[in-house]
């Protein structure tokens, strides 16, 4: 397992400190890397849980995207590449009230769901990262 996989589920398991939403698990690990203040991150992720709490783009997704921009990838190609990767595995959904409804009608957990979603997005940006590594070599 990575070391972000296992930091991202370290704060979604029964033994965290607190709730942390799918932005914030996801992004926490990256900024953890980068020295960026834990508490700030927290903060600036707060709102984007729940599809920034009105089931728009999920949280999971929108901190991978915050890790991606604070690792230097922004070009076009490749955020298009981070969301057609979630397009095609989630029946071309984004929005966490859509992912959340398709999960709920397969009898699917929720928490499972999110947490799914959050190892998904994390692993994601993990392979774009040593992608973009090797292409700088």
């Amino acid at each position: 397992m990575s070391d972000y996989l296992d930091y991202t589920r370290k704060l979604r398991g029964a033994e965290a400190d607190r709730h942390y939403n799918c932005a914030q698990a996801t992004f926490l690990p990256y900024a953890k890397e980068k020295g960026l203040d834990i508490n700030a991150v927290i903060a600036l992720c707060e709102n984007y849980g729940a599809g920034m709490k009105r089931g728009g783009v999920c949280g999971a997704i929108a901190g991978g995207l915050m890790a991606l921009g604070l690792n230097g990838i922004s070009d076009g190609k490749s955020i298009k590449k981070y969301y057609d990767a979630f397009l095609e595995n989630h029946q071309g959904c984004l929005d966490c009230k859509d992912l959340l409804r398709m999960n709920k009608e397969a009898g699917g957990d929720k928490k499972a769901h999110c947490d799914g979603m959050i190892d998904e997005a994390v692993l994601l940006v993990e392979q774009m990262l040593k992608e973009k590594e090797n292409s700088e070599q």
